[in-house]
């Protein structure tokens, strides 16, 4: 959980996450996403504490436990994100994966993160991923596909890809967060879950909204 949460303030340009007792603070610094709060224990008293204290909007947090356990401890103001979510992990080996015709592969590596753009012959949009190298351990980021190019082998592609990068940088095992879709593509390509993901965000005060 820990090497998730590096991975991820690597990839998304983030702040260094600083610990705490129960987890994890992240400044992410953007204006829907002012921070995160990251739960690697959860309990009401933590979760409430935390929640309550948290009067601004925008701020996030997330926890390792189901969406019907995080709800009730939620304080006013805060709701769900999203759906139900994963924590995912794999181990990483370096595979080849043929580019399917009438697209094109590239990648880049910046910063520690490496992306994987995939687009059509004319250079539309069609795929993306990337991934960031902490260690032997490499975290997984907004794998995405265009809804006109999906069940064409695209997030395969991509997937296999960032392994193969991470793999030649050292990192023997994968971690990423998925939604339910996400979920079904990654366990295909031997992905399993190792706990829940749930997402819960500060709205705005309702008197000043």
């Amino acid at each position: 959980m820990g090497a998730w949460v590096e991975g991820w303030a690597l990839s998304r340009g983030a702040a260094e996450p600083a610990p705490s007792p129960w987890g994890f603070t992240i400044d992410a610094g953007l204006p829907q996403h002012v921070m995160r709060h990251v739960l690697t224990t959860a309990d009401e008293p933590t979760v409430r504490k935390i929640t309550e204290g948290a009067t601004a909007p925008n701020v996030w947090l997330k926890a390792f436990i189901p969406p019907e356990t995080l709800t009730p401890w939620l304080a006013p103001g805060w709701s769900l994100a999203a759906g139900p979510g994963f924590l995912m992990s794999a181990p990483l080996r370096a595979s080849r994966t043929e580019v399917p015709d009438g697209y094109r592969l590239r990648t880049w590596s910046r910063a520690g993160v490496t992306r994987a753009l995939v687009r059509t012959a004319d250079g539309a949009f069609a795929a993306r991923g990337q991934i960031a190298v902490t260690g032997s351990t490499a975290v997984v980021d907004q794998v995405e596909t265009g809804p006109d190019h999906r069940r064409r082998g695209l997030g395969r592609l991509v997937m296999a890809t960032l392994a193969e990068v991470a793999a030649g940088q050292g990192a023997t095992v994968g971690v990423l967060g998925a939604t339910p879709d996400g979920r079904a593509l990654y366990e295909r390509i031997g992905w399993r879950v190792l706990a829940p993901l749930t997402s819960a965000v500060r709205g705005p005060d309702p008197l000043e909204a």
